[in-house]
């Protein structure tokens, strides 16, 4: 199973980035696919998450900013992230679970590598 993020970069406040995250080795449509980050000297962080009947969860710092959206046909989800604020720096993460309903980072068996958001002026 393998999971790549990309799509970070720098960007200033306000601005947008779409993270990309490939998955193989695995069914998506059968799976949780989670979005997490770390910014430095912190712990991870839960961000969003959608499972395979599409339920959907944000973080509180996150919502009406960030959207998760996945495309099962071609393996990939996605989370497109708007008003990007200072705080949202970090290195983001997707991760998947099988047959979870939950935002839980400690749920998630698969991780990928990260990819850096650097939101500064």
């Amino acid at each position: 199973v393998q999971l790549q993020a990309s799509g970070g970069g720098l960007v200033q406040p306000g601005g947008s980035l779409r993270l990309s995250c490939a998955v193989s080795g695995i069914t998506l449509a059968n799976n949780a696919i989670g979005w997490f980050r770390q910014a430095p000297g912190k712990g991870r962080e839960e961000v969003s998450c959608i499972d395979s009947s599409d339920w959907i969860a944000y973080a509180d710092s996150v919502k009406d900013r960030f959207t998760i959206s996945r495309d099962n046909a071609k393996n990939m989800v996605f989370l497109q992230m708007n008003t990007l604020k200072p705080e949202d720096t970090a290195v983001y993460y997707c991760a998947a679970a099988y047959g979870v309903k939950s935002i839980i980072g400690g749920n998630y068996d698969y991780w990928g590598q990260g990819t850096q958001v650097t939101v500064s002026s």
